[in-house]
C-alpha cells in the first residue's frame, strides 16, 4: 500500500493526524526533499528507509516503491504542503495504477494557507473579492495562453502565485498587463509557517525590489489584491437585519438561550 500524504506547510505540528500517523507506521518513506521539513522524518520508525526525491526520477520512485511491494512494506510518498497543487503526483498514481498497486491520498494544509495566517488576511472578502486565483508564471513548465498572469489579472480576484520568486520583475510586469496597478497591495511570504519565515507586505511595483533587499529568489509564495488592503464590506452571515436558517432578522438571542 502506498500513501501519498500532504506534509503541511512547513511547521512539524501542521501535517494532519492521519498523515503522522502514516509517516509513523510507513516501512518506506519518499520525501520531497527540497521542500519537505525534515523534523517529520523524525516520527519514522528507525528501520524504515527513507529515499530524498529531489535525487530521484520517476523512474526510480516507482522502482522503490515497486521494490517495497514485493517485501509488503508500506510506503508513503510524503509531498510539501497538499500534494494535488504542483505535486505532480497525477504521473506516479497513474504508474502505480499500471501496476495494479493500491494507495491513497492523504490532505495536507498547503503553503497557500499558512500564507494567509501569516499575513493575517482573508482572500474572500465581501466587496473585495469571492474568488482566489492560484497560479503560477510559465517557466520550463509551460502555461496556455489563457491561463497566463496577465489573463488572470484581468479578473481582478486574490491571486495567489506560486514557483515565481525568481521571476518578480516579469511577473510585476504581466500582472499590471493584466490590469492591476502597481500600488496594488502585494506580500512576499517566505517558508510560510517555517522557523525561519519571512512576510514582506508591499505594493506591487516594489515586489522585485523588496524580494532582491531580502534574499528570496524561491521558497516563496507570492500573494496580489485588494484583499491585502483596508477597505471592505462586512459580512451578511453575521448582520442583526440579515435572515439565517439559524436566526431571524431583527431576534438578538438571550444569553439564556442554548449555543450550538
Amino acid at each position: 500500500m502506498v500513501h501519498f500524504v500532504g506534509a503541511g506547510s512547513g511547521a512539524p505540528d501542521l501535517i494532519t493526524l492521519r498523515g503522522e500517523k502514516y509517516i509513523e507506521n510507513a516501512d518506506v518513506i519518499i520525501y520531497a526533499g527540497s521542500l519537505v521539513n525534515p523534523q517529520l522524518l523524525s516520527n519514522a520508525q528507525k528501520n524504515c528507509r527513507i529515499y530524498n526525491s529531489a535525487r530521484m526520477t520517476l523512474d526510480e520512485v516507482i522502482d522503490t516503491i515497486r521494490q517495497a511491494e514485493k517485501e509488503g512494506l508500506t510506503t508513503v510518498r510524503l509531498h510539501t504542503g497538499d500534494p494535488c497543487l504542483y505535486g505532480a503526483i497525477r504521473e506516479q498514481m497513474d504508474r502505480l495504477r499500471q501496476l495494479n498497486i493500491d494507495f491513497d491520498i492523504c490532505p495536507g494544509v498547503s503553503s497557500f494557507c499558512a500564507a494567509a495566517a501569516a499575513l493575517e488576511a482573508e482572500y474572500t472578502l465581501p466587496g473585495v473579492s469571492q474568488s482566489v486565483i492560484i497560479t503560477r508564471m510559465a517557466g520550463r513548465t509551460k502555461v496556455r495562453e489563457e491561463e497566463s498572469i496577465a489573463s488572470l489579472a484581468s479578473h481582478q480576484a486574490t491571486m495567489v502565485i506560486f514557483l515565481s520568486a525568481s521571476m518578480l520583475k516579469d511577473l510585476t510586469a504581466e500582472l499590471v498587463r493584466g490590469g492591476y496597478r502597481e500600488d496594488t497591495p502585494a506580500a512576499i511570504v517566505y517558508k510560510a509557517s517555517w522557523e525561519d519565515q519571512k512576510v514582506i507586505r508591499c505594493p506591487l511595483g516594489c515586489l522585485a525590489r523588496e524580494a532582491a533587499h531580502n534574499h528570496i529568489e524561491k521558497t516563496a509564495l507570492i500573494i496580489v489584491g485588494y484583499c491585502l488592503g483596508d477597505e471592505y464590506e462586512l459580512s451578511k452571515l453575521y448582520d442583526p437585519e440579515f435572515t439565517t436558517g439559524y436566526r431571524e432578522a431583527g431576534k438578538v438571542r438571550h444569553e439564556s438561550e442554548p449555543g450550538i
